[in-house]
């Protein structure tokens, strides 16, 4: 439309050089697709067809590595994952020669994602929303805030520019018994995470929430007590009663590390 009634000409009048154009791209579902391949691979999965042959279900025996636990065998599926996506998107030919970036960042819309996505070989159920971002998915880190940062920032930021998001949650208590020491586990935390090292790339981005899942459960049955609450969702921060109700569950369902 721009190109065919020439909205952009009088901003483009004075531009005296080649525009760089980008073209956005993005991976929603990391986690699911990251453990459903590592399901794949390390345990038993069974496709359930219906009556056109169509996979629909999937039968799982055995244990399988779960992304976010710092356990290179399901790790390096997520990098590859980030990598190969980037790589495929690149040869393909592009509007007006831009150049392909790509983000692992979906905002709340990991809910409406999980909705339309039937089962997958990882056991998440139909209908369940995606983890947002480049979180792991909900629950199954279980090894504490490090090994889940850990994984995440493993993440080769080289092939996703536009931004590598998780949103990370923590109770206050995992941080210390004291304020100060809190502040000071937390200020580790952070730097750990964006620290680069030769194996490993390091975070570029992460949204904090430090509270207990108890309060946000009292706030949707009693929204009026908690006019100001404001969490962290994704790359924003948003009113927790201004979200809708699946936006909220969602949330409520992510994973609060309860250790470090």
């Amino acid at each position: 439309m721009h190109d065919k009634y020439s909205y952009e000409a009088s901003l483009m009048a004075l531009h005296d050089r080649d525009v760089y154009r980008t073209m956005a791209c993005g991976i929603a579902g990391l986690s699911v697709a990251t453990d459903s391949l590592s399901a794949i691979k390390y345990a038993k999965v069974k496709p359930v067809r219906d009556h056109t042959g169509l996979a629909v279900d999937f039968v799982i025996e055995g244990d399988y590595p779960q992304y976010g636990n710092n356990d290179q065998r399901v790790d390096s599926i997520a990098c590859d994952l980030v990598e190969r996506f980037m790589k495929k998107i690149k040869v393909l030919p592009t509007y007006r020669n831009a150049v392909p970036t790509q983000s692992i960042l979906t905002i709340t819309s990991n809910v409406v994602y999980g909705q339309k996505t039937g089962n997958t070989p990882d056991g998440r159920r139909a209908g369940t929303p995606f983890a947002p971002g480049a979180n792991p998915m909900h629950g199954r880190d279980r090894k504490g805030a490090v090994a889940s940062l850990t994984s995440v920032a493993k993440l080769p930021f080289t092939y996703a520019k536009d931004g590598i998001s998780y949103t990370f949650s923590i109770v206050p208590a995992a941080l210390g018994k004291e304020e100060t020491t809190r502040k000071t586990n937390l200020v580790g935390l952070l730097d750990g995470y964006f620290h680069h090292e030769a194996h490993v790339e390091g975070g570029q981005h992460l949204n904090v929430n430090v509270m207990n899942r108890d309060m946000l459960l009292d706030a949707i049955e009693h929204p009026e007590n908690y006019p100001n609450l404001t969490i962290r969702v994704s790359g924003y921060a948003v009113r927790f009663n201004a979200l809708t109700r699946e936006q909220q569950q969602d949330v409520i369902s992510r994973t609060f590390t309860q250790a470090l």
